[in-house]
């Protein structure tokens, strides 16, 4: 199992660098493509696609924009995107396949009930584990029906 991503599964984090593609803009992680999602503002997308600010600043600076009216209705369909943008390219992919069938957690010590499980209660819906796991069976069934076509 794995119940938190650091260390060794620290590439599992929305906060690692890797070239993440939302709504045809380029973003330097997960985060900042999922962050940049939270308004139309160009000024904002443009910001979540520079490289040079840190995802965390990205985070925090996301609280400040006017977020689309729908943001509650959308944002596991706008992370799960993110998430396959991340993962359908190694070496993310070939990581992810690595974890076999280990159940996905991401363990928090911020209270984070939605998207992963409170370290200190163990409550929490884990929904960042949750679509990482879901993309990880697609995958591995991608892979699987390639394998049978050739």
């Amino acid at each position: 199992m794995i119940k938190r991503f650091r260390g060794e599964y620290q590439w599992l984090s929305n906060m690692v660098a890797c070239k993440v593609t939302y709504d045809g803009i380029e973003c330097p992680s997960s985060e900042h493509a999922y962050q940049s999602a939270k308004s139309d503002d160009m000024e904002w997308k443009s910001l979540c696609a520079n490289k040079q600010i840190p995802s965390k600043k990205i985070k925090v600076e996301s609280r400040k924009v006017d977020i689309v009216y729908n943001w509650d209705d959308i944002k596991l369909e706008v992370m799960e995107e993110c998430l396959r943008s991340k993962f359908s390219k190694n070496p993310f992919r070939a990581m992810l396949e690595a974890t076999g069938e280990q159940l996905i957690e991401e363990g928090n010590s911020w209270s984070d009930t939605f998207w992963g499980v409170d370290l200190k209660t163990g409550k929490g819906d884990n929904n960042l584990g949750k679509l990482i796991m879901k993309i990880r069976k697609e995958n591995r069934n991608e892979r699987d029906i390639n394998r049978e076509s050739t």
